[in-house]
């Protein structure tokens, strides 16, 4: 049988508030898994290079993505809507966070803690 569930956004963040994290997974099968992440205002992203490739979505707010490392880094505005692609391994942050970013997070393979 296959597998298939339907997620609300506004519960999914009311999940991840009410656990007092800033990011909230809600879905992990092997071939990737999927998460909400949420950064206030004026937030740090102390986000580290991860295992697996990254697609983010940013379903509201407006920051700026930095990609790559410090010497060699691109610099994007992100806001509503935007797509970004991240490879495995590829240092990235949030900064600059102008309005509460609102992020769907989908990692393939599934991320490892």
């Amino acid at each position: 049988m296959a597998m298939t569930e339907v997620f609300a956004l506004d519960e999914l963040l009311a999940k991840r508030l009410q656990a007092r994290r800033s990011y909230l997974e809600f879905l992990r099968v092997p071939a990737m898994s999927a998460g909400v992440y949420v950064l206030p205002a004026g937030a740090p992203d102390p986000q580290q290079p991860h295992h697996q490739d990254e697609i983010y979505y940013v379903v509201r707010g407006k920051a700026k993505m930095r990609l790559g490392s410090e010497e060699s880094a691109e610099e994007r505005s992100v806001a509503e809507g935007s797509v970004i692609f991240v490879e495995a391994e590829l240092e990235h942050r949030f900064f600059d966070v102008e309005e509460e970013l609102v992020v769907l997070v989908v990692f393939a393979p599934e991320e490892k803690s």
